[in-house]
């Protein structure tokens, strides 16, 4: 067994979306060698409807897919191809925007006007990226979740872990993606396959992942002590924590306990050529799809 060497921490940094939703970006619209298959996170977690309320209006995409992870509150989606619903808390879609689709997601508060999720882009690899737009809406409650002896909790959204599978299937990037956390105090060690590309977002409490050697030239953004990564949320900041290769990571959580989400997932390998939401693979791709919105071919008929 080999533990994956912690390469880098950040926080995630505030920005705006949509027409005007205050979130946090833990990466996105940087290298999309460095987490492929996955090209951004964002951590939209508010207090205040007005830093929220408008949304998301339509908009495209194409060649990726987006998966939303409500914690509280709801978001109401609609798309162009007909689909209404909401995602609750504890609810997951998974959009594989294929050859093209436009929506909107428009976020409510809980009854405190509370609001917080998650939106993960993953990358399509060429041979999908024209393939038909697909929705998987799954409900809290068919959510798998784990519990250890030590009380250490897994929800098991993608992927097989620990005897339980997640009820997303089917998607290119063969990920897995755990919202686990852990006790007080307590010490855990997860098994990731050596074929994923992995990160730990971490939103609440604090703890430390053990590390590796660390790599030469890598310079680390927190301060390591002895063999130990220190990643803290006492603030409200949220922290990103991209690994290296290997096949397990171990995190010690603090007093407060810690909770984070695990994300890994193989990496396609291929030229990608980005606009916005839209990610192809060259840039005839890129600027084929912007003609297709501006001729109004952007969305395929059904067959």
């Amino acid at each position: 067994m080999s533990i994956r060497p912690t390469l880098e921490t950040r926080q995630a940094i505030p920005t705006m979306e949509g027409a005007g939703v205050k979130l946090h970006r833990a990466f996105g619209f940087q290298d999309p060698s460095e987490l492929d298959p996955f090209l951004l996170f964002d951590d939209f977690r508010n207090e205040r409807p007005e830093d929220y309320a408008k949304g998301f209006p339509w908009h495209p995409h194409r060649g990726i897919e987006t998966i939303t992870y409500v914690l509280d509150g709801t978001v109401a989606h609609a798309d162009s191809l007909g689909n209404t619903g909401d995602l609750n808390a504890g609810d997951v879609q998974w959009m594989t925007a294929g050859s093209g689709i436009l929506h909107q997601e428009m976020p409510r508060g809980n009854a405190n006007g509370q609001m917080h999720g998650f939106q993960l882009w993953a990358n399509l690899p060429g041979s999908m990226k024209m393939t038909a737009p697909r929705y998987q809406d799954v409900e809290a409650k068919d959510i798998p979740t784990v519990v250890d002896d030590d009380g250490t909790s897994v929800r098991v959204i993608v992927g097989d872990f620990w005897g339980k599978k997640g009820p997303v299937d089917g998607i290119a990037a063969d990920p897995q993606y755990l919202d686990v956390s852990v006790p007080a105090g307590v010490r855990k060690t997860f098994k990731i396959d050596t074929y994923r590309r992995a990160f730990a977002y971490v939103f609440a409490g604090a703890g430390s992942f053990t590390d590796a050697a660390k790599p030469a030239g890598i310079l680390l953004e927190k301060e390591v002590l002895g063999e130990e990564v220190n990643i803290r949320d006492m603030s409200g900041n949220r922290t990103l924590v991209r690994f290296g290769s290997g096949d397990e990571v171990t995190v010690q959580a603090g007093d407060e306990g810690i909770r984070f989400l695990l994300i890994s997932g193989a990496p396609i390998e291929e030229p990608v050529a980005w606009h916005g939401p839209i990610v192809m693979n060259t840039q005839a791709e890129l600027r084929q799809a912007m003609m297709d919105l501006n001729n109004g071919t952007f969305i395929k008929p059904a067959h």
